[in-house]
């Protein structure tokens, strides 16, 4: 681990995990913090293994065993958070040119029924697709193989049009891991291992745990509140869905990449911003939580967070993290039921940022550009100011007095005469530059309307 954080930091965020593990009444809870691409700070409290007389369900040479503490090691069954490594891997498989997100299941899994979704909307959880694979997978622990999983999507529903609605689906990650493998011709779990896991040092991530050193996971009578020990399911074919398992160690690794993408080989810092970037809300009628290409998103406050749950019997995960402070929190809790640990992950980065606010980069003097000069200072556009500047060695421009960053616009030439709008207001539009005879600039055009040197009024610019 990295050098601690200050004491009385650390302090509260210890307080903060030994009041979950106690009011949750989970067996354990684990956690850590990243920052700037190390895990800063862990902790775990309570029990990964229970003491064997404590627990119903133990097998008999498991009665005596005594109760065990979680390392930073301990691996734990992270459920829904091995979404995100799917996701990861279709968009590292789309920047290499192996797919498309609009790609659709009948270009990938041809004959497939539902063929006219696509990626992106099966990513999103915006497909429609009903919540599980056919049958009662979580009461009979039966897991189809890959022909079964497929074979049986016969029997499943589009519950909703596609887009229509955030609907959370299972289906449709089991789905992706079947065009992860078909697209690689090999197992998922050998594309995920070979594009994310090794990349980032992951060693104690896979699906076949320690047995000897892994959590056990437990249910907790609501009223009596014994234990009972739960099965491990093999999930065959519906594995990327939730078939995980690791630690604070390596999910704090995973967690320090999401946060802050540049520092390691796995996707672009675009590619994981497009990732994070909201594709459908989740609650329309609130805007605080919404979902993009296999990340979900969370505002608290004037904070956004990204990550994803997890849950599986007797295991409870969070993931979050913000790129724009490049920190990220994992919490584990095994426990059925109870335990939230995506608010415990966001209560720990509020109380991390809250104590120590991300500190700015350095700012340093742009390099003389006499290229662009002659388009900085005060322009004018629809009535309104209209400034360009430059940050760092890119062009930007701003509107004073509106709202902030949200109207910044970051551009990148693509010849003399023509920018492109890549980061902000107006993405993916031109801003176009109008010379005279002499060559100077006399007017831009910007997403087609007219950006001149003095407030101009419509009619005005008609008479010109």
């Amino acid at each position: 681990m990295a050098d601690p954080l200050p004491a009385d930091l650390a302090r509260s965020l210890q307080h903060l995990v030994g009041t979950a593990q106690y009011e949750w009444r989970s067996p354990g809870v684990s956690a850590g913090v990243v920052r700037d691409g190390r895990l800063v700070w862990s902790t775990h409290v309570g029990s990964a293994r229970l003491d064997g007389e404590l627990v119903r369900g133990a097998e008999d040479g498991d009665r005596g065993a005594p109760a065990r503490n979680a390392v930073d090691d301990t691996q734990y069954l992270i459920g829904s958070v091995t979404k995100t490594f799917s996701a990861v891997t279709i968009m590292a498989l789309r920047d290499r040119g192996r797919l498309s997100v609009e790609d659709t299941l009948d270009d990938l899994l041809p004959g497939t029924p539902f063929g006219d979704l696509t990626l992106r909307s099966l990513l999103a959880h915006a497909s429609g697709l009903q919540r599980e694979p056919a049958g009662h997978l979580w009461e009979s622990f039966e897991a189809p193989d890959e022909d079964g999983l497929l074979r049986d999507l016969v029997r499943a529903e589009r519950v909703l049009p596609p887009q229509r609605a955030f609907h959370y689906s299972n289906l449709a990650y089991a789905l992706l891991g079947q065009v992860i493998a078909r697209v690689e011709e090999r197992p998922w779990q050998d594309v995920v291992r070979e594009v994310v896991l090794d990349p980032l040092g992951m060693t104690r991530t896979g699906l076949v745990p320690d047995e000897q050193d892994r959590a056990h996971g437990y249910q907790i009578h609501p009223h009596a509140r014994t234990a009972t020990l739960e099965p491990v399911i093999d999930l065959r074919s519906t594995a990327p869905l939730g078939g995980l398992w690791s630690t604070v160690a390596d999910l704090g690794r995973y967690a320090a990449f999401c946060s802050d993408p540049g520092r390691f080989d796995v996707l672009a810092p675009e590619t994981v911003t497009e990732m994070c970037s909201p594709v459908i809300m989740a609650d329309p009628d609130d805007w605080t939580t919404g979902q993009g290409l296999g990340f979900g998103l969370f505002r608290r406050g004037e904070r956004v967070f990204a990550g994803h749950g997890g849950a599986m019997p007797g295991f409870l995960t969070g993931l979050r993290f913000r790129p724009r402070d490049r920190v990220g929190a994992v919490v584990f809790a095994n426990a059925t039921s109870g335990p939230a640990p995506l608010g415990l992950a966001t209560d720990l980065l509020c109380a991390l940022l809250d104590h120590e606010p991300t500190t700015p980069c350095v700012w340093t003097p742009s390099r003389r550009d006499d290229e662009r000069g002659e388009l900085l200072g005060r322009w004018w556009s629809e009535g309104s100011p209209l400034d360009f500047e430059i940050r760092g060695d890119a062009l930007w421009s701003t509107m004073p007095g509106s709202r902030g960053a949200l109207d910044d616009t970051r551009y990148e030439q693509v010849d003399r005469d023509l920018y492109r709008a890549v980061e902000g207001r107006e993405r993916g539009e031109r801003l176009e530059l109008v010379r005279d005879a002499d060559g100077r600039i006399t007017k831009l055009y910007f997403a087609t309307y007219a950006v001149t040197r003095e407030p101009l009024a419509f009619a005005e610019l008609q008479s010109r």
